[in-house]
């Protein structure tokens, strides 16, 4: 077991005049901004960050001047265990990391999965992500959903792509494969909670979180649309239970798909390759963001992992069959 892993902060700043007047908690986020305003509130709170030795409350006033002081422990964020899991890595510097997820990695240890998982690997090949909330993992995907995931390294890398995401400035887009024909894209503004009636589901409800996708045909099939989604938001299982809820779920969801459609007089081959695939047809295509650091703009794109490729071909081949 990895023990409980402490880091010493200790920082200092005086408060320059132009920040003069504004609450204690805002000044402290631009000054110390690799850390997020919230975790510097709730230092603000507990005394540990302090305004010329004094402690003041979150919304007091700060005048320019004024010495700000940090003296505070970042906790790593549980007990987990350090594991040689091979990562396909895309890219890595000092403040990032993107991988290729691959189908059946757990992103992050829960009841049933508590070792093997993406953050096990990712304390074994950056052992100090420790020290990082979540170790680094800023948006998740399914177990058994491929593809392209950005890890922070340092907490300030951490506090930039989390602002990033919850500005909507990260681009995500996705390609999957659908039961039923696509006529046209569209966008999809439903919001997203979880399910009253089984609590490991979410679904469309006036409750829920916020979720928007985009989502455009890319090829269409006999019974099948082969699409390219864009999230919006990034709420949990967005893309299965928005497909779902306008009537074409992803091919082999074991969650949220429908009623198996196999187009007349297929070949065998395409009947037991649809309905044995054996994960929800989902990868994670392209990724965009903003460099934490340097603030260059930067792209990645993953290919289509084999099965989903295989599958596309059997059902162009059937189209070909059918149509001509």
């Amino acid at each position: 077991m990895s023990s409980i892993n402490k880091q010493a902060i200790q920082l200092s700043a005086e408060v320059p005049s132009d920040l003069g007047g504004q609450r204690l908690d805002q000044v402290a986020a631009q000054l110390f901004a690799e850390h997020s305003r919230s975790r510097l509130s709730a230092w603000i709170k507990e005394g540990l960050l302090t305004v010329d030795g004094a402690v003041l409350r979150p919304r007091d006033i700060v005048h320019g001047g004024a010495r700000l002081e940090l003296s505070a422990e970042q906790e790593a964020q549980g007990e987990w265990i350090a594991q040689n899991i091979e990562l396909d890595i895309v890219y890595e510097d000092e403040q990032i990391l993107v991988l290729d997820k691959p189908a059946g990695l757990v992103v992050h240890p829960a009841a049933g999965h508590a070792d093997g998982t993406l953050l096990n690997a990712l304390l074994h090949h950056v052992p100090d992500i420790v020290n990082v909330p979540r170790c680094g993992i800023v948006h998740r995907l399914d177990k058994d959903t491929t593809g392209l995931m950005v890890v922070a390294k340092t907490i300030e890398a951490q506090t930039r792509l989390v602002d990033q995401l919850q500005k909507r400035t990260v681009s995500r887009i996705y390609e999957c494969i659908v039961i039923g024909v696509i006529t046209a894209g569209g966008k999809i503004d439903a919001p997203i909670g979880r399910s009253s009636a089984q609590r490991q589901r979410m679904a469309v409800s006036d409750g829920g979180k916020p979720a928007v996708s985009h989502y455009r045909v890319l090829e269409r099939f006999r019974s099948h649309t082969y699409t390219r989604v864009k999230l919006e938001t990034g709420r949990t299982h967005q893309i299965r239970v928005h497909m779902s809820h306008v009537g074409y779920p992803l091919v082999g969801d074991p969650v949220y798909g429908g009623r198996f459609r196999i187009p007349p007089a297929a070949s065998q081959t395409l009947v037991q390759s649809l309905k044995e695939f054996p994960r929800q047809a989902l990868h994670a295509r392209f990724l965009e963001l903003d460099h934490p650091l340097t603030g260059q703009r930067m792209k990645w794109e993953s290919p289509l992992p084999d099965d989903l490729v295989w599958l596309l071909t059997l059902l162009r081949q059937d189209r070909e069959a059918f149509i001509g």
